[in-house]
């Protein structure tokens, strides 16, 4: 028999935690072992039952759950699944929340007769018994950002990078970026993430990282110093001009699950530069991206995947691998460093006459 997740609830609604202890003990595989009405009861049901994950409201009385969060994640790292409403507040404290180290997240239902709240319940289950496996370490309290790494020396006007992620890639994301220099090649990536949130995203990372950060949007040339995530429920591709690359945004079906879908984005990047691309597969579920990482390494791009030792969840990573996708695999704080380092190597081939 497998072993039950067993789940803690942390929600100053009386009724959201009735409401979600039963849909949730109605899937055979979790058990509610307690529920809080705010962080000051929660750490006491969390010492007593030791759960292996929380769900975690953000708006709270006497503590909010940004804050309980940072104490959980530096004190007793525990998976974190926060619930949250869909407003513009709501997403960047969301986005926030996974910086902090919070596994995933799902949009606050508004009640058992509420739009979609099956839906809401059907994601947070399989988003808790994702967690449940997740690896999760000690917050890491950085005083100030670390200094952008030094530009290639020689940068190739048609080389571009290409990255793709999952759970756990926005705290990854936000680390590569933050190391770019203002002139870095130009970066687009697919990050799976529910199209309310992704704006609240690339402006975070805009505020924080040298090179500018904006959503992707159709027909944008991909420029130096510019870092381009695909917009949400829409695929980004990338095509080729005789000017330059530009971003293809496409409203298609799922891909390999997902829309945005890392395996639209590296086919893309395989088929339009080749050997000029560089590209990284990073942390999260499943295997999208391990086909289009495949075809970019087969196009003669340079591949790297971020290994075990540091994904939260080493299931694209994975994949990617044994689908023969993968170069190199690094940990996450090696990965910026490398790609520079395959940019400048591209810069630096001869050229034919």
């Amino acid at each position: 028999m497998a072993k039950l997740v067993r789940v803690v609830i942390v929600d100053d609604s009386n009724l959201m935690r009735r409401l979600l202890t039963a849909a949730l003990s109605r899937d055979h595989d979790i058990e509610i072992v307690g529920s809080a009405c705010d962080p000051y009861e929660a750490r006491q049901v969390i010492k007593d039952t030791n759960p292996d994950v929380i769900t975690l409201d953000i708006e709270m009385p006497r503590m909010d759950g940004l804050s309980f969060l940072e104490k959980i994640m530096t004190l007793r790292p525990t998976p974190v699944v926060m619930v949250s409403s869909l407003t513009q507040a709501g997403s960047d404290a969301t986005i926030r929340a996974l910086e902090l180290g919070a596994v995933d997240y799902v949009g606050k239902p508004a009640g058992s007769e509420g739009f979609g709240f099956q839906d809401v319940v059907d994601e947070l289950i399989d988003k808790i018994k994702m967690a449940a496996s997740a690896r999760v370490t000690p917050l890491r309290r950085v005083q100030t950002p670390p200094p952008p790494l030094l530009s290639p020396r020689h940068m190739d006007s048609w080389s571009f990078i290409a990255i793709g992620a999952s759970t756990g890639g926005v705290e990854r994301i936000r680390d590569i970026l933050q190391v770019m220099p203002p002139d870095c090649p130009p970066i687009v990536i697919t990050q799976h993430m529910g199209p309310s949130y992704l704006a609240s995203f690339a402006d975070r990372l805009d505020r924080i990282s040298p090179p500018t950060v904006t959503l992707a949007t159709h027909g944008a040339r991909l420029q130096r110093g510019t870092v381009y995530i695909a917009p949400g429920d829409r695929h980004l591709a990338v095509a080729r001009e005789a000017s330059g690359y530009v971003c293809q945004i496409q409203d298609a079906p799922l891909v390999s699950g997902h829309r945005p879908s890392v395996d639209v984005l590296f086919h893309s990047v395989a088929k339009v530069a080749g050997p000029k691309a560089v590209g990284a597969i990073l942390s999260g579920m499943g295997r999208d991206g391990a086909a289009g990482l495949t075809a970019m390494r087969a196009a003669g791009a340079h591949t790297v995947g971020e290994q075990e030792s540091s994904c939260v969840v080493y299931g694209m990573p994975r994949m990617a691998k044994e689908a023969g996708g993968v170069v190199l695999e690094l940990p996450l704080a090696h990965i910026a460093p490398e790609l520079l380092r395959a940019i400048d190597a591209i810069g630096d081939r001869p050229r034919m006459n």
